[in-house]
């Protein structure tokens, strides 16, 4: 398979995981992917590591160009970690509002009841227990090899994307060998199809005029019928699906792409012209054989866009 300056094709699904220990502690990322239409990021970064969040979506954004990413980024600190530490501004809040309801109880004669606050109770409340954060007084340092373990588990990600994309490219090259065996044969029976057309309608009309005891001038009945006739030639039709065909080829080789530019969108959308052709085709051409390899076609069209759906 021909591949573009830097990009091949790739599959939109796949998986990467990476895990390191850095001078700070282990860092271990995880990353998947999924359709979608464009490129779609839902990260989730360790309290300790979220400063770098916006470094960390734009190393996403440079080596997936289109998918649902699903990024998750943990941290388990070393001899550097702060730690849990306990927010004691919010504890106090906590402890105030609950020394407040407390009182009220009371006094409404619920002593029995609200006697006490239970302190270690309130550090599971939202907010009282906070992750120390990485010192800030070494961004420059950090952020490297936070870096290198989100890039490690991104390049897995992109090689699993790019092997299950390289089978999909040879499925899609072989459906195109076959539309293209169908394509050959219609074109040669092209003109035959037009002629037979020709030839069963200048006799229904050449029988009708026959019936009602009708008749025409020779030319002006070969005029009428040619015109008609000329409605079920299938020859351009036949010649720009061959075009388009040859165009997919193009794109899916890398020949058609800047080396950047992701190729399933492109490649969906000559898909739908292909198909548009074929149904052209198949609603002129009234001979068994070629509707029978019009079928053919469009089956090998389908199987085409539901693979294109998945590509990058």
């Amino acid at each position: 398979m021909s591949e573009a300056p830097g990009m091949t094709v790739r599959s939109m699904t796949g998986q990467g995981r990476a895990s390191r220990q850095t001078s700070i502690g282990k860092i271990t990322v995880e990353v998947r992917t999924v359709n979608h239409r464009g490129f779609k990021a839902s990260l989730r970064i360790a309290d300790r590591l979220s400063r770098w969040e916006s470094q960390i979506d734009a190393a996403a954004r440079r080596l997936i160009h289109r998918g649902s990413v699903n990024l998750n980024v943990d941290f388990a600190g070393g001899d550097r970690d702060a730690g849990t530490k306990i927010n004691t501004t919010v504890l106090a809040a906590y402890l105030e509002q609950c020394g407040e309801a407390l009182a009220l109880a009371n006094s409404n004669g619920l002593q029995a009841h609200a006697t006490t606050i239970d302190v270690a109770a309130l550090t599971a409340l939202p907010g009282v227990l906070t992750a120390g954060r990485v010192e800030d007084t070494e961004p420059d340092t950090i952020w490297p090899e936070v870096e290198s373990v989100v890039v490690a588990a991104l390049q897995q990600l992109v090689a699993m994307r790019e092997s299950e994309g390289a089978n999909m490219a040879a499925s899609l090259q072989q459906d195109c060998d076959a539309i293209e065996n169908h394509v050959s044969q219609i074109r040669q029976r092209a003109p035959e199809v037009a002629e037979a057309y020709r030839v069963r309608l200048e006799n229904k009309v050449k029988r009708v005029l026959a019936e009602q005891d009708l008749s025409v001038d020779k030319v002006d009945l070969l005029r009428e019928v040619q015109i008609y006739a000329d409605r079920a030639d299938v020859s351009e039709e036949v010649t720009r699906l061959g075009s388009h065909l040859q165009l997919f080829r193009s794109v899916l080789g890398g020949k058609e792409t800047s080396g950047k530019e992701p190729t399933g969108r492109k490649l969906d959308f000559i898909i739908q012209e292909m198909f548009r052709e074929t149904n052209t085709i198949g609603a002129k051409a009234s001979q068994s054989d070629v509707s029978a390899m019009v079928v053919e076609i469009k089956c090998a069209i389908e199987r085409m866009r539901e693979l294109v759906q998945n590509l990058e």
